[in-house]
């Protein structure tokens, strides 16, 4: 049976299609304004057994598609520890929240945070910022990499950031001092988060922003251990999903089994 996976985020949506414990196909485009379109697209023309939805716009797929929903906290569980059975740590930054997850050997949830409801730490923060600064997204975070110095970040609402980072400018503030300073800012709320779950070996840093150099090294160095980011850091909560639908499928077969 193939086991589709979904996690429609506020930025993208990402598909993961599984056959018997392996990995067939991983995709993924933007939400855009219109979530279910932008789904039927990603689907189309593909062939599946089953799917399992997570994200922002689970609910909404549900109700169009009939399928199964689990939550973002038990879709990275599942798609980090079928990674790296050794996972006992999740950190996913992606465009709208921040969490931080501890997990066993069998990723179920041992302890999580989130951050509130607000952008500041996330992706969509760091786009807003580049923008501010005057960066392509792509050039925001090498910039932030070669700078000397970090100018330190008082706020992380968006809106008083980037107040603040355009009064920065025109004190003639390097640009990529500035930038530093928001890298170091959103590195200090994850490490706050991943403080409250307990860090534990080893640590899967998914979603977009792990794309992130700057912020992926930030943390190592402050943490002083190792992070693991996979090939695709964006598709662990949509192989979550794929493998949550794959085990549940293998639940109901043995139960038939065992009755028949």
């Amino acid at each position: 049976m193939i086991h589709a996976g979904l996690d429609i985020g506020s930025r993208t949506i990402k598909l993961v299609l599984m056959d018997e414990d392996r990995i067939i196909q991983g995709s993924k485009i933007p939400t855009t304004f219109n979530p279910l379109k932008a789904c039927d697209q990603l689907l189309k023309g593909l062939k599946y057994d089953a799917i399992t939805a997570t994200g922002y716009g689970r609910h909404l797929f549900r109700n169009y598609r009939q399928c199964d929903v689990v939550t973002e906290i038990k879709a990275f569980a599942m798609g980090a520890v079928n990674l790296y059975p050794e996972c006992r740590t999740v950190l996913d930054i992606g465009g709208q929240d921040t969490k931080a997850v501890s997990i066993d050997g069998n990723g179920s949830i041992v302890k999580f945070e989130m951050n509130d409801k607000c952008a500041a730490g996330t992706g969509r923060f760091l786009e807003i910022m580049a923008a501010a600064l005057g960066y392509r997204y792509e050039d925001f975070a090498r910039a932030a990499g070669n700078a000397s110095r970090a100018e330190q970040i008082n706020n992380m609402c968006t809106v008083f950031a980037e107040s603040e980072v355009i009064s920065l400018i025109t004190q003639g503030i390097a640009r990529s001092e500035i930038a530093l300073g928001i890298h170091r800012a959103i590195t200090s709320r994850a490490i706050n988060l991943l403080k409250k779950v307990s860090i534990r070996e080893k640590i899967l840093f998914a979603g977009g922003v792990a794309l992130n150099d700057c912020i992926v090294g930030l943390i190592e160095n402050d943490l002083g251990i190792a992070v693991t980011v996979p090939e695709d850091p964006q598709l662990v909560g949509a192989l979550g999903c794929a493998v949550i639908s794959m085990q549940k499928n293998k639940n109901i077969m043995e139960e038939k089994n065992v009755t028949g």
